[in-house]
Parts: structure tokens; sequence; C-alpha cells
């Protein structure tokens, strides 16, 4: 046997002291996490000796929960923002620098976030997004950030909830069973566990 089928097993054995029943919870939470995701809950579980049908569906299931909560959390959010009513100058001097500041509108989003730098990620999803629309930018969004990420900026730009979960759901469902069958192939013709 060598190392790698004897980690896989004994990871496997670990794993068998669960209960079959919450084996499957498991791998939703992981994949519940952000940067881990379905790909790699499915991977765990089909590691820890879960049926790789069994294992993408309940890492599937665990992700696009998250990001639904996500979706919600900042479509509420954005709602809140959007609706309230702006009070102009309140409570400062009217010939104050304070009071001419709330009366000018900025010009655009990028003006007010350009004092804090953009990692790579989001960068390259932000030209997916210009490139490819919301499909696009969902489905190449796993490969920059995370989908609970890629999910709140869609929604915080104004895209439609629905349409960023449906995008969303397809992108999870895609990489996850990507992911499962890749791992599932390595598992059982490289390694031979």
């Amino acid at each position: 046997m060598n190392p790698l089928q004897e980690l896989v097993s004994n990871f496997q054995q670990l794993v068998s002291q669960v209960p079959e029943l919450v084996q499957p919870l498991i791998v939703m939470l992981a994949a519940a996490i952000p940067f881990l995701e379905g790909e790699l809950g499915a991977t765990i579980g089909i590691i820890g000796g879960l049926h790789p049908l069994v294992a993408g569906i309940a890492a599937a299931i665990g992700n696009f929960v998250s990001v639904l909560l996500v979706v919600l959390l900042t479509s509420g959010a954005r709602t809140a923002v959007v609706r309230r009513p702006i009070r102009v100058g309140a409570g400062v001097a009217a010939g104050s620098s304070e009071a001419s500041r709330f009366d000018e509108p900025a010009d655009t989003f990028d003006q007010i976030t350009s004092a804090k730098p953009e990692s790579k990620g989001r960068a390259r999803f932000k030209k997916w997004l210009v490139r490819f629309g919301v499909p696009g930018a969902s489905i190449l969004g796993p490969l920059a950030i995370p989908t609970q990420i890629t999910s709140a900026i869609l929604v915080g730009s104004g895209v439609a909830r629905a349409w960023v979960l449906l995008w969303q759901a397809v992108a999870i469902i895609f990489w996850t069973t990507v992911t499962t069958v890749s791992v599932w192939a390595a598992l059982t013709f490289v390694v031979g566990v």
C-alpha cells in the first residue's frame, strides 16, 4: 500500500466512526464555507468514503444554501440603502464645507471605491462580468473568487435576485459535477482506492 492509499484509508476509517446520516451534513457544512465551496466539499466526501453522487449533491446543496443566504442579506441591505431617505446637510450649518459635501452627489461608484486597491480576483471578475454578462461571470467567477462573493457583488450592483440565484445554481452544479467526477476518477484509476 503506497502512502497516498494509506492516507485515504486512514481518513475513511476516521469518517466511518461518524453516523452515516451525519456524513452528508458534514459535507454540506464544508461546502457552505467560502473558498471551500462545493468543489472541496465533494472532494472531502468522496475521499471520506461517501458515494460520489451523495457527496456531490450534498456539497452542491450546502454551497447553494450559503449563496442563497448571502443573496438575501445583500438584497435586503441594498434595498435598505437605495430606499433610505437622503437628508442633505441635516444638523450642519448651511455655509459650512460639510453641507456642500452632502449637496453634491458622487459621480460614479468607482470614484467612491477607488481609495481601496482592488484585488486581482475582483478585477478579473469585473472584466468577466462586462465581457460575458451575469451567466458568464457566474460560471467563470469561481475561478477567481468564491460564489458567495460573486453573488454579493452581482446583487449589490443591482442584478435581480432570481437571475443571480439561477446562474449561481448553474455554476455550482457545473463545478461541483466536474470536481466530483474528476476526484472519483482520480481515486479510482490513479490511486486505486
